[in-house]
């Protein structure tokens, strides 16, 4: 990529298991793993999913809290995941992952209309948590 403006690279998550986690995002989000088998072997500390070609959700071992060093008060947040992060899909895969959120007995929410976001005001959204708490919600603006 050659485009160096300003965009959202990563999402980091803290996860009690990140194997589960990356099977969650492939199966409803349909969201590809990377570097699970290099997790698996021990090679890295943590694996991440493609959200898309520019974007990832990084899956961290809440094991790993006491080593987050990098700022000051790092480790405490473990467990605090964020307010929520949206993913914005096509009407057809939005219809699709809330069916298979649905196959999953994964709760869902009641679907909002009109609801405002980066490009403006979204058809349909609706919202759900991964297998960690973290909360997700999903639109489409199609």
């Amino acid at each position: 990529m050659t485009d160096n403006s300003i965009r959202l690279d990563h999402v980091v998550l803290w996860v009690r298991d990140p194997v589960a986690s990356a099977d969650f995002y492939e199966k409803t989000l349909g969201m590809e793993p990377v570097r699970l088998t290099d997790f698996a072997a021990g090679a890295v500390s943590f694996p991440s999913v493609r959200l898309n070609d520019e974007t990832i959700l990084d899956l961290m071992p809440l094991t790993l809290a006491d080593s987050m060093k990098m700022v000051p008060g790092a480790a405490e947040s473990a467990g605090h995941p964020v307010n929520h992060v949206c993913v914005a899909l096509p009407a057809d895969d939005f219809e699709t992952l809330r069916a298979r959120l649905e196959e999953r007995s994964v709760p869902v929410s009641d679907l909002s209309h009109d609801s405002f976001g980066a490009r403006g005001m979204a058809r349909r959204s609706f919202y759900f948590r991964d297998p960690d708490g973290n909360v997700f919600e999903a639109r489409h603006y199609d």
